[in-house]
């Protein structure tokens, strides 16, 4: 599996975290990693555990740069997107141009004109 494949499955992870969460259902995040994949895989799990156990601080740093909107405005899929790519700039070696291209193709894959056009600002 490609990154890109994984960080589209590390994607998928936290959309279904963050609905059950949206919707009061409880859950275990091992759980949903360990539905969605076939065979450990630790890049996609520290990156989903990364936004996991720092969602409140990567949501304070997107509104704070975002210019006009709420990272709680976004949809599921456009807040996984934007975290991931904010949590791997911050606490990886991937190099930060990467980061932000990977952030944009998903976003060109998966969210709409303006939603690519505020990651990519």
């Amino acid at each position: 599996m490609t990154r890109h494949e994984q960080r589209y499955k590390a994607m998928t992870i936290l959309y279904q975290a963050f609905l059950y969460k949206n919707n009061g259902i409880v859950y275990k995040i091992d759980d949903i990693i360990n539905e969605q994949l076939d065979e450990k895989n630790k890049f996609i799990s520290s990156l989903v555990m990364g936004v996991i156990d720092n969602y409140q601080k990567l949501c304070d740093i997107a509104n704070k740069y975002l210019d006009n909107w709420d990272i709680f405005r976004l949809g599921f899929t456009d807040q996984a997107i934007l975290l991931m790519g904010i949590y791997e700039i911050l606490n990886t070696d991937t190099p930060d141009v990467t980061c932000i291209d990977e952030a944009i193709e998903l976003s060109h894959e998966y969210s709409d004109d303006k939603v690519c056009k505020m990651i990519n600002g």
